[in-house]
């Protein structure tokens, strides 16, 4: 194998690493909030510039904070399983060097957002970025909790971003779909945390998981499950959405309260709980409600 082989791999390599920082699985979650309240926040198709533009800063935005949590959580990552081979364990990422990387997004994106949308969208970016790395990351998540309940505000705010990026200002269809996703954010993650209990436990994390028994857990889940499905239907009323919408909002939240009740009827029983069949719903059922908001405005009825 030729030198030039062994450095292109090299460079290859580390590429991918500081890729993985921004958490990519994460990110593709979180422009599906934007894009879809862009179409609703036009009433129809957006310019695709700007839509391109918000994605761009968006994608950075969300980078840098997914980097900032790791740089500040490598030490109970090197812990857990679930994220023993992220790059600052493995030393693919120095520390020094995943913070510059963090910093430089962070930066990045919001002067990127103020240039291409306006100085809203912008502020909301870097009022997302401040909420994930200090609210949650530094002083909820290994304190109490109620750390997701709280933390996860950070992920609504990509909602915020796309109207304001089209309009200049929010309004009351944009706080709608803000409190759904963060009403949506415990019955996601909380699955999660019963998972990979046992990896919060070693560290000390407080999730749902850890501090309550599966049947509790699955109670929460219900309760935010049916608060999520609810505040869904709000939408129809105040930003006047047509059949599309409502049914799908109808259908797949039937779906994902279903679920919601399977993984508690199982703790109940004492039978194998499979949390993670309501973690992979919620991403599903999200994402079908986005494309409804989407679609909704395009169609006729």
């Amino acid at each position: 194998m030729s030198d030039q082989t062994v450095v292109r791999k090299s460079i290859g390599r580390t590429v991918k690493a500081y890729v993985a920082l921004t958490k990519p699985r994460v990110l593709e979650l979180l422009l599906v909030s934007t894009v879809p309240v862009m179409f609703l926040a036009q009433g129809g198709l957006p310019n695709m510039w700007l839509v391109l533009a918000t994605v761009v800063g968006g994608s950075l935005s969300a980078g840098s904070a997914a980097a900032f949590n790791m740089y500040l959580d490598r030490d109970i990552d090197a812990h857990m399983h679930r994220t023993e081979k992220r790059p600052l364990v493995t030393g693919e990422v120095t520390p020094r060097g995943a913070l510059i990387f963090s910093w430089t997004l962070a930066v990045t994106s919001t002067v990127w957002l103020l240039l291409t949308t306006n100085w809203l969208a912008a502020t909301l970016s870097a009022v997302a970025i401040f909420f994930y790395v200090v609210i949650y990351t530094m002083i909820l998540k290994r304190r109490t909790e109620q750390n997701i309940i709280w933390g996860g505000i950070a992920g609504c705010f990509p909602v915020l971003i796309g109207w304001s990026a089209v309009t200049g200002s929010l309004d009351w269809p944009a706080f709608i779909l803000f409190l759904l996703v963060f009403l949506w954010t415990p019955p996601h993650y909380w699955p999660l945390s019963m998972k990979y209990k046992g990896d919060y436990e070693d560290v000390d994390v407080p999730m749902l998981g850890v501090t309550r028994n599966a049947s509790q857990v699955g109670l929460q889940v219900i309760l935010y499950a049916w608060a999520t499905v609810a505040c869904s239907l709000l939408l129809v009323p105040i930003a006047n959405m047509g059949l599309v919408y409502t049914v799908s909002a109808l259908v797949f939240g039937g779906w994902f309260i279903y679920e919601s009740h399977r993984l508690y009827n199982r703790a109940v029983h004492g039978t194998e709980a499979r949390p993670m069949r309501v973690f992979h719903a919620s991403i599903t059922y999200l994402t079908l409600i986005f494309v409804a908001v989407a679609l909704d405005p395009l169609l006729p009825f």
